[in-house]
């Protein structure tokens, strides 16, 4: 387990010098996820038969051009990501007791494989990414290494929980309302929520949630965020919109110097209160940036807290998941009744089918106009500091009350979904423990398309906190 602690950018770097193969360092991934993986409930699904394969026949070949990340052992999210033949739940009772298994490999699926990852398991998320805790009734729930006591935020939460472990390096992530940004604060991670369009959603979909969805992954590194970024971020044919590609690489963007930034900073919401910790990591971060030549100054977008922004998002969500339910039960045969879904699922689907199209098509274009508002502010600013939720991460159970889950979702969801709508890059660094030793990040959010800017003011962040030498207490020793 001697590799544990380096990042997908050295494991690479290890086969591409001959001193590792894809197989020896497999052995090593999966050996970690047996010791660890009982304590954290990261991954539901293991296909290590079919990875071994994969890494035996890696170890005789030399890797592409594109191959950077060649023998990397990886992990996939059980929702929206699929490969042929392989199990999928997304987190519901009904498909798994359907022992459920994807129809087709998605087009993401396939650009981590030509990356040169090896994917050997799939991991917990709730049920079809609706909340940001994992704690689904249909694999039970993920927990934090930092403190096991903790939720890992959602829904990638078992993805972030077995990169913070030390399993693997880099885990597939999806974001469409916090996904990604949520789990990496809580679990101590890099998590970079990409631009609208930059990442395809082929073959079956456009795109997600009327857009407000997206892929991308959580790591411990910059550099390991940027090269997937560079692996995953080319247009398919026949995808409705893509973002620009950049003038130089993502990884190689992370090098480059920023210059002095205005970044705008905002510690407090009309919303509802805000934790001191996130407030101190956010203020923290801040003073940290004006040492590296920042100027860095109290200000937001001011439709930041648009008091309409949360009944448009339900419209959108529920009409979504209820067309995803119904789609679901075609490809299992029957229709998901009442016992197939969690309650507030169910709640949500219900919801879903009583709105109409002119319903629906006015909360979309509400996202327009809300989007076209906000795109605005980055005009005199280059960056915004905000925390990525109101509080350090929770502990499990609270958000999945059915008294007071739903409460405690609106406290904590005060930064993040604006950013979904508006399609805006935003990335989430762990640059903050609490006194009691949990990670809680801070998001920076840049203009669209603005990821390499992200990457680079991370870089930044990254060398002056070292935070990527952090252990929590489960870890791969």
């Amino acid at each position: 387990m001697q590799n544990a602690a380096m990042d997908g950018v050295d494991l690479a770097h290890l086969v591409h010098q001959g001193k590792a193969s894809p197989t020896e360092l497999l052995e090593d991934a999966i050996a970690r996820a047996d010791s660890l993986n009982p304590q954290l409930n990261a991954i539901v699904h293991r296909l290590d038969e079919q990875a071994r394969a994969r890494a035996a026949k890696m170890s005789d070949q030399r890797a592409s051009e594109e191959a950077t990340l060649w023998g990397v052992p990886f992990l996939t999210k059980d929702l929206t990501v699929m490969t042929e033949g392989d199990p999928y739940h997304a987190g519901n009772v009904a498909l798994r007791d359907s022992d459920y298994r994807a129809d087709h490999t998605t087009h993401l699926a396939t650009m981590f494989q030509r990356l040169g990852l090896v994917n050997f398991g799939r991991t917990n998320t709730p049920e079809f990414g609706g909340t940001v805790t994992t704690e689904p009734v249909s694999h039970g729930a993920c927990r934090n290494p930092w403190d096991t006591d903790h939720s890992t935020g959602g829904s990638s939460g078992g993805s972030a929980a077995a990169v913070a472990a030390g399993i693997v390096p880099i885990a597939h992530a999806n974001d469409g309302g916090g996904s990604i940004r949520i789990p990496a604060s809580e679990c101590g991670l890099v998590g970079l929520k990409p631009s609208r369009g930059r990442v395809s959603f082929g073959p079956k979909l456009g795109e997600s949630w009327a857009g407000a969805a997206i892929d991308g992954v959580v790591t411990r590194t910059i550099r390991d965020t940027a090269r997937v970024l560079d692996g995953i971020c080319r247009p398919w044919p026949g995808d409705p919109y893509w973002a620009p590609l950049p003038n130089t690489s993502f990884e190689n963007s992370v090098s480059t110097p920023t210059g002095q930034l205005k970044i705008g900073t905002v510690t407090e919401s009309s919303w509802g209160p805000v934790h001191p910790d996130c407030a101190s990591a956010v203020q923290q971060t801040a003073l940290l940036l004006q040492d590296l030549g920042h100027v860095v100054e109290p200000a937001q977008p001011q439709d930041l807290f648009n008091d309409d922004l949360f009944d448009h998002f339900k419209v959108v969500l529920a009409a979504n998941e209820a067309f995803s339910v119904d789609k679901l039960g075609e490809a299992i045969g029957r229709g998901f009744d009442a016992g197939d879904m969690e309650a507030d699922t169910r709640a949500l689907v219900e919801l879903g089918r009583k709105y109409t199209a002119t319903d629906y098509l006015a909360s979309v274009e509400w996202f327009h106009s809300y989007a076209r508002k906000m795109a605005n502010w980055w005009q005199e600013f280059d960056l915004l500091l905000t925390p990525v939720i109101a509080e350090p991460p929770p502990k499990l159970g609270e958000l999945r009350n059915p008294q007071t889950g739903t409460k405690r979702l609106r406290e904590l969801l005060l930064f993040t979904a604006q950013f979904n709508i508006t399609g805006q890059p935003a990335i989430s660094l762990p640059t903050f423990t609490t006194e009691d030793g949990l990670p809680v990040g801070i998001q920076l959010v840049a203009a669209m398309h603005g990821e390499s800017l992200l990457l680079q003011a991370g870089q930044q962040l990254e060398v002056a906190s070292s935070w990527h030498n952090r252990r929590p207490t489960v870890w791969a020793s």
